[in-house]
């Protein structure tokens, strides 16, 4: 099982503020089976972001102006 961690190691990107800072400006959504293969819940994630599904994330890869993956 993962651990999360709310203060990420000073040699570390914090994944954290990176996403925050997205948020403000638009909407962040997490593939449901990735999360399931990876063991989180909708309790570690982080704050803006939303559980989705492949037909929502689909629908709105192809209505949005830009789209981040990574």
């Amino acid at each position: 099982m993962y651990q999360v961690c709310s203060i990420a190691p000073a040699s570390y990107y914090n994944l954290e503020k990176m996403v925050q800072s997205i948020v403000r400006k638009g909407s962040i959504l997490l593939c449901g089976t990735c999360m399931d293969a990876r063991g989180l819940n909708e309790v570690q994630i982080v704050a803006g972001c939303q559980r989705s599904s492949m037909d929502e994330l689909a629908t709105c890869t192809a209505e949005a102006e830009k789209v981040l993956v990574f």
